[in-house]
């Protein structure tokens, strides 16, 4: 009855994401950004949608199980105020500056600024190396949700099939619809899994009597936890993760998503729904990960979010639950996957292949390929991939939080010089690189000498630094201002 559920609502996207092509303009802007017509209610779910990725839906619930409802405090609070502000200020003004010139990518707004198409090669490699891992969070997650709902290991489907699902149906509609239909099924998708995440939360806490009595006996039982133990949160790296949501104003795939928006008032709803939803999903989400050790007792085999939903409900509200789990994994994949196909057919097809020219329906073919080709190596990798799903976000949202400045300054600082904004990108690069080399040598969570200082913490302020003296130490550009 679950997988029943589950492939109806699969069918439901689908059938909603190919009636998106009967709309299809046939033009290369339709696809990659919907002609620009997003209204206020689509752009905040799809926007919403497409940051809440497997790593809080599955990622948070399993790390409130190793380590407490803390995990809320520690991106849950930050990001409802800090993603707000970033949609405002960069959504807003890089809408503004994509409508008067034309941009699809960040690559292109990057080259435009600066004039640098070495500075526009950068940025776009660095930018597909860090959605690879971003990618593998989604992936994954469809795969060791469906081995959970189905049995767990060794009794249900393979993870790998759920990995392949979940792949195969977000190509369909996305290559089918581009961002006109990833926006719908997105708007879709964040409805689905905010209505179920909080049913499932009603569902599951009723079965453990009530919220109050689950964390009384989890106090009572798990005492170490609760006061974080010897696995417990300290201070520099709550701080550390308090900052790791700034990796938002980097994102490509969101930037896509403003650059579809019709209008800059699009953006206000955005703006002030967005911590309600944040709230909506991420509480759930945490509760029932922490609750869950009373159920569940360590070591854990699976997804402890869908074995609270399985254990604790019936199969039709599990199959429903279990649809709003994968609602979230794809709201997430449809807009990277496009995000990339439409950086890979502009900043490098159409820029250096067809000297910035390049037909309409040619631009709609190489979009669909390379969404293609990363896909299969996304899934190819997840077979391999050993880390947690928290884990794996963990280190693509560092990148992506690294590369804010430069994003922050090419938009609001004139004297921003390529140089200095190359800078930034390298030095994010190098420590990015010299931490991830350092904690291969490191079991359990990683952290900077064992300090419990994040990588992010140090990244940040270090490609600011780069960006600012480099670009100071070289001559401004001949204009100020993005012309």
């Amino acid at each position: 009855m679950v997988l029943s559920v589950l492939a109806s609502y699969l069918a439901l996207v689908l059938g909603i994401g190919l009636f998106g092509h009967r709309l299809f303009r046939g033009t290369g802007e339709d696809f990659f950004l919907a002609s620009r017509t997003i209204g206020p209610l689509v752009l905040l779910l799809t926007v919403f949608g497409t940051n809440m990725t497997a790593f809080t839906i599955l990622g948070a619930s399993g790390e409130a199980y190793r380590r407490g409802v803390v995990v809320f405090a520690l991106m849950g609070s930050s990001t409802a105020v800090l993603v707000p502000f970033l949609i405002y200020y960069l959504g807003i003004e890089a809408w503004k500056q994509g409508k008067r010139h034309g941009h699809v990518t960040q690559v292109q707004l990057v080259r435009h600024r600066y004039g640098s198409d070495a500075l526009g090669a950068l940025l776009f490699a660095v930018v597909v190396a860090l959605m690879l891992p971003y990618l593998l969070i989604g992936v994954k997650g469809g795969g060791d949700a469906l081995n959970a709902l189905t049995g767990g290991p060794g009794v249900g489907l393979p993870a790998w099939t759920g990995s392949l699902l979940v792949c195969a149906v977000t190509y369909v509609y996305v290559s089918y619809g581009g961002m006109r239909s990833s926006a719908w099924v997105n708007a879709l998708q964040t409805t689905v899994f905010v209505f179920f995440g909080v049913a499932a939360y009603v569902a599951v806490m009723s079965e453990q009597g009530g919220l109050a009595a689950a964390m009384d006996r989890l106090r009572e039982e798990h005492r170490a936890m609760v006061a974080f133990g010897s696995d417990r949160f300290t201070v520099l790296q709550m701080g550390s993760f308090v900052i790791l949501p700034l990796c938002t104003g980097a994102f490509p795939h969101l930037y896509s998503h403003w650059l579809s928006a019709r209008s800059a008032r699009s953006f206000r709803l955005a703006v002030v729904a967005y911590p309600v939803l944040i709230a909506a999903i991420w509480f759930p989400s945490v509760t029932l990960g922490a609750a869950g050790r009373l159920q569940f007792p360590p070591p854990l085999d699976g997804p402890i979010l869908v074995k609270m939903i399985v254990a604790n409900t019936g199969e039709i509200l599990a199959g429903c639950l279990a649809a709003g789990v994968f609602a979230a994994i794809m709201s997430s994949l449809d807009s990277q996957i496009l995000a990339l196909g439409a950086m890979f057919t502009h900043d490098i097809v159409r820029h250096y292949g067809f000297q910035g020219t390049l037909r309409e329906d040619r631009q709609v073919w190489f979009g669909r390929l390379f969404v293609l080709a990363f896909l299969a190596l996304a899934f190819a990798c997840s077979l391999v991939a050993s880390q947690s799903i928290f884990a794996l976000g963990t280190w693509a949202l560092t990148g992506f939080a690294g590369l804010l400045p430069m994003f922050a300054a090419t938009l609001f600082w004139p004297r921003a010089t390529a140089f200095g904004a190359a800078s930034s990108i390298l030095t994010v690069v190098g420590l990015w690189v010299w931490f991830f080399w350092d904690s291969l040598s490191v079991e359990g969570a990683y952290s900077i000498g064992g300090t419990g200082l994040m990588p992010v913490a140090v990244i940040v302020p270090a490609a600011t630094f780069s960006l600012v003296a480099c670009s100071w130490l070289t001559p401004p550009p001949r204009e100020y201002g993005i012309q």
